[in-house]
């Protein structure tokens, strides 16, 4: 398994954790994420796999996608 795989793991374990505490929109996520050293294409990814695994859901309220724990 590659080096990007286990980024893509880690990023999706940083966003978990956030969403424990609470709710939070695309951009909480992007920045937190930025915060921690991975850059925007690794969030969506690892967006994606928490969707994948169907541990997050996803509300579109205007332009702002929201974001939380299943």
């Amino acid at each position: 398994m590659g080096e990007n795989c286990i980024d893509i793991g880690e990023a999706a374990g940083y966003i978990y954790r956030l969403l424990e505490s609470s709710e939070t929109n695309l951009s909480g996520i992007k920045n937190h994420l930025k915060e921690n050293g991975y850059d925007a294409q690794t969030a969506f990814m690892a967006m994606g796999w928490l969707a994948r695994e169907d541990k997050i859901c996803m509300d579109k309220n205007g332009n702002s996608w929201s974001i939380r724990l299943k």
